[in-house]
């Protein structure tokens, strides 16, 4: 926890002090996570090529938007809370757990079995996020239901692209981008 949070001296009525400055430090890293996501969503959408790759080019473009929008309200509920939101290059990467987007250049598809694997990781920690403010603070648990409900819809978005007329998810198991990525390209090469 950073010095700033640590030093909050006050908080919205009803709540104390000790749970704001855990609240803070949980909204920090979705605040990161969500950086992170719209850069990347940017960096999917000036890389993608391929015969798809209009549609995914557009795609991209307003979830870039509600993500920053998103981030921006979890900014605000941190200042809300007393502390003082970090949206830095410097902090972000420094205090990531996740490694950087691995594919550069690449067909549409490729691009988004990769994004599959990337919204799975951000929707299960936003989700964790979501059940820990449950008591100390459902203010900020309904917006990051708000959120959820967003970011599901946008990884619905990719996955419709990676779904087999059987159902069937292209990037079932898979544990890298690199491997989503390839499992993606593969299953569509391989359907009519």
């Amino acid at each position: 926890m950073s010095s700033q949070q640590s030093d909050i001296s006050y908080t919205v009525p009803g709540m104390g002090v000790p749970d704001s400055r855990r609240i803070i430090e949980l909204l920090q890293m979705r605040l990161h996570s969500l950086n992170d996501l719209h850069l990347t969503l940017k960096h999917i959408h000036w890389n993608v090529v391929g015969p798809h790759f209009i549609a995914v080019h557009e795609m991209i473009d307003p979830q870039v938007d509600q993500v920053r929008d998103m981030t921006d309200d979890l900014a605000e509920r941190i200042s809300t809370l007393g502390g003082e939101p970090n949206g830095t290059p410097g902090a972000l990467v420094e205090r990531r757990t996740w490694d950087d987007y691995s594919i550069g250049r690449a067909e549409a598809i490729e691009h988004l079995g990769a994004l599959d694997l990337v919204y799975t990781s951000i929707i299960k920690d936003h989700r964790e996020a979501m059940r820990e403010t449950e008591t100390a603070d459902p203010v900020t648990q309904d917006m990051l239901i708000e959120q959820l409900r967003g970011l599901e819809l946008f990884q619905w978005f990719v996955r419709a692209h990676l779904e087999s007329t059987g159902g069937r998810l292209s990037t079932r198991g898979a544990t890298t981008e690199t491997q989503a990525a390839e499992q993606a390209a593969d299953q569509a090469r391989n359907q009519p």
